[in-house]
C-alpha cells in the first residue's frame, strides 16, 4: 500500500528576501518539509555581551526624551554619552 502524499508546494530554490522566506513559512509548515531537511553542523561564538546597569526612573525619562529627539534609541545615546565621557577622563588623567 502506497504512503498518502500530501500536496505541498514547492520551496523556492532562492528567497529574494528574508520577508519573502518568513511569508513562505509563515503560511507553510516545515512538518510537510522535513523529509527535505538535512542535519546542520555549525559552531556559534558569541562574544559580544550585554550588562544591564540600574537608572533611576526620571533619568531614565530624561535620556528617552533627548534620544528621542535625536532619532536614536537611549541604549545607544547612553553608549555615547559614556564613551565621550571616558575619552575626556582618559585624556585629562
Amino acid at each position: 500500500m502506497a504512503k498518502n502524499k500530501i500536496k505541498r508546494d514547492p520551496i523556492p530554490e532562492n528567497f529574494k528576501s528574508i520577508e519573502q522566506a518568513a511569508e513562505f513559512w509563515d503560511s507553510h509548515s516545515l512538518a510537510d518539509y522535513w523529509d527535505l531537511t538535512r542535519p546542520a553542523h555549525f559552531k556559534v561564538n558569541l562574544k559580544h555581551r550585554r550588562y544591564l546597569v540600574a537608572l533611576e526612573p526620571k533619568l531614565l525619562r530624561q535620556v528617552s526624551r533627548k534620544a528621542e529627539q535625536e532619532g536614536i534609541s537611549a541604549e545607544t545615546l547612553i553608549n555615547v554619552w559614556l564613551t565621550e565621557k571616558l575619552r575626556e577622563t582618559i585624556t585629562t588623567d
